[in-house]
């Protein structure tokens, strides 16, 4: 199982390190912004040039760079939102007395712009990948979508933890849409799929498989596995924000 070491240690430093990158980008003071976000936009060109070269090689390298491409597309998009560029309709507190499916609409309404950009990227890497030999970075889009979709309905469905301190101020009213409990119906079903995609995925990173598809597929389980950690973190009593503490100030 050696051939899972790089692959592990690779995923894990991209997750924390992109992570905290942006959280340390969107504090900066608001007049840099608009410059942050320009410069964003030649670099998520970039990825998307970068992925569809690596999409033609069945190669380690290959697969290594799809990855990392495809994390800087959904980078992007979430600086992209924590920048307050692209949110949604709605930006303001959620409303007293609302009906649940009100509360829900008026939540999604927050995120309309948010999600649409999502779906747009989402479909940007699929024609890229089509018929493509190296399939990683779309898997990897994949992966991210889904388990953030996961994790929003959660923590609107209420969350021990939703780590409200890693949002700017320009965005604290999204806070109102959550919801804190120790538990919701909805988590154990998610981390149940979790765990049942996870298992097959490392069967493929097998001994048998090649060279390609053991570190494509250990890059793409260990990217679930965290994805599957930071569920648990919602419902654990650990301070999460810990590992990101040099990425972030509050308040700001």
């Amino acid at each position: 199982m050696y051939f899972w070491i790089s692959p592990l240690i690779f995923t894990v430093f991209i997750w924390w390190f992109s992570t905290g990158l942006i959280l340390k980008v969107h504090s900066l003071p608001k007049r840099f912004f608009k410059s942050i976000f320009v410069a964003s936009i030649a670099v998520l060109l970039l990825a998307f040039w970068g992925l569809s070269i690596s999409s033609q090689q069945a190669t380690i390298a290959g697969a290594y760079c799809s990855f990392t491409c495809a994390i800087i597309i959904w980078g992007w998009q979430e600086l992209a939102f924590l920048l307050g560029y692209i949110t949604g309709s709605r930006r303001s507190e959620c409303p007293s007395g609302l009906s649940p499916m009100t509360r829900a609409w008026y939540a999604f309404q927050t995120i309309n712009y948010h999600e649409l950009a999502l779906l747009s990227l989402g479909v940007i890497l699929f024609f890229i990948n089509l018929d493509s030999v190296n399939q990683t970075g779309f898997w990897t889009f994949v992966i991210l979508w889904g388990m953030r979709q996961s994790t929003k309905i959660n923590i609107f469905l209420g969350v021990l933890n939703f780590n409200e301190s890693f949002l700017p101020q320009h965005l604290q009213y999204l806070v109102t849409y959550f919801r804190r409990r120790a538990m919701n119906y909805l988590m154990p079903f998610s981390i149940l799929v979790s765990v049942m995609i996870l298992i097959p995925i490392w069967s493929s990173a097998g001994v048998d498989s090649s060279p390609f598809d053991r570190a494509s597929y250990a890059l793409l389980g260990t990217l679930l596995a965290l994805g599957l950690l930071e569920h648990l973190f919602l419902i654990l009593p650990f301070p999460s924000e810990l590992l990101w503490k040099w990425g972030y100030k509050k308040n700001h």
